[in-house]
């Protein structure tokens, strides 16, 4: 029987046979993921553990879909399965301690209700929830989940994703929730599309639930979204208003997570980073009107 070491590729040359067990080769595989911000090619895993390139990318394919291992745009990298092994929230202490203060400041400066959540799978799974006087009403709770591509948390999320990737996640899960719900993946392109365009801000009214009006943004990392924020509101919020509030906190969150003087990699999508001043956020909460920007 084959051994395993414990460092990808020690102690094997070209001639040694493959391990002959499922097991093995996805130990040796995963073994090859020095951290959780690692981010492999095909042809790198494969020079790591010596396996055939499509034996490699068999076994990659099978993780993918498991969850043990996620793929992006850069790569292959360690998916939910392998991060949360500690317990559930124990892969998301950080940012739920970096957000936690914003969150509080968001809930206090407009009343609403603020939501923290992370991608996992074709859903959003819910960090945090700071209620409001209307925290009731909104059908979330904290360890909770929802489709991605009904709510304003998961657009903002996927937005940031290459369109491949968001396929390859979500598959054909599109279902419509309420009359509102976007049902098809040409017509959540063209909203993800939109939600670029406007610096990364999605809003949701009454596609998860009926009455519930939401605004989201993304908390990006260097290279793709690592959570989202939200205020929640019933249909007459004024979304438009709070917007740049939401952008805010989520810049703010991104900043302490990756300091500038850290090492960064290019951005997921191609597409203008927020630009908006204080000055220029202070001229929006002003306007009484629906802002033109939308």
């Amino acid at each position: 029987m084959t051994v395993l070491s414990t460092t990808p590729g020690a102690g094997r040359d070209q001639g040694q046979e493959i391990p002959p067990s499922m097991v093995e080769r996805m130990t040796l595989i995963l073994d090859a993921f020095e951290g959780r911000s690692a981010r492999l090619g095909l042809e790198d895993v494969a020079r790591r553990t010596r396996l055939p390139r499509s034996t490699t990318h068999r076994i990659l394919d099978q993780l993918v879909r498991l969850r043990w291992l996620e793929r992006t745009s850069f790569g292959y990298g360690l998916g939910q399965r392998v991060l949360g092994i500690g317990g559930r929230d124990g892969s998301y202490a950080e940012i739920r301690s970096v957000a936690a203060p914003l969150l509080h400041e968001l809930q206090m400066r407009t009343g609403m209700v603020v939501h923290l959540a992370v991608l996992d799978g074709t859903d959003v799974y819910y960090l945090d929830k700071v209620g409001g006087r209307f925290a009731a009403s909104v059908p979330s709770r904290v360890g909770g989940r929802a489709p991605a591509h009904s709510t304003a948390l998961g657009k903002a999320m996927l937005a940031w994703l290459a369109p491949e990737a968001v396929e390859d996640r979500l598959g054909g899960a599109v279902a419509r929730l309420t009359e509102r719900t976007i049902g098809d993946l040409s017509t959540l392109h063209q909203e993800l599309n939109r939600i670029r365009r406007r610096h990364g801000l999605a809003f949701e009214r009454g596609e998860c639930a009926a009455g519930i009006s939401c605004v989201a943004a993304a908390v990006r990392g260097p290279e793709e979204p690592l959570a989202s924020v939200s205020l929640v509101g019933d249909r007459r919020a004024p979304l438009e208003k709070v917007a740049p509030l939401v952008v805010d906190a989520t810049r703010r969150a991104a900043q302490e997570l990756f300091p500038p003087g850290g090492r960064r990699t290019r951005p997921v999508a191609e597409a203008p980073e927020e630009t908006w001043s204080p000055e220029a956020m202070d001229r929006l909460l002003a306007d009484t009107g629906r802002g033109a920007w939308l």
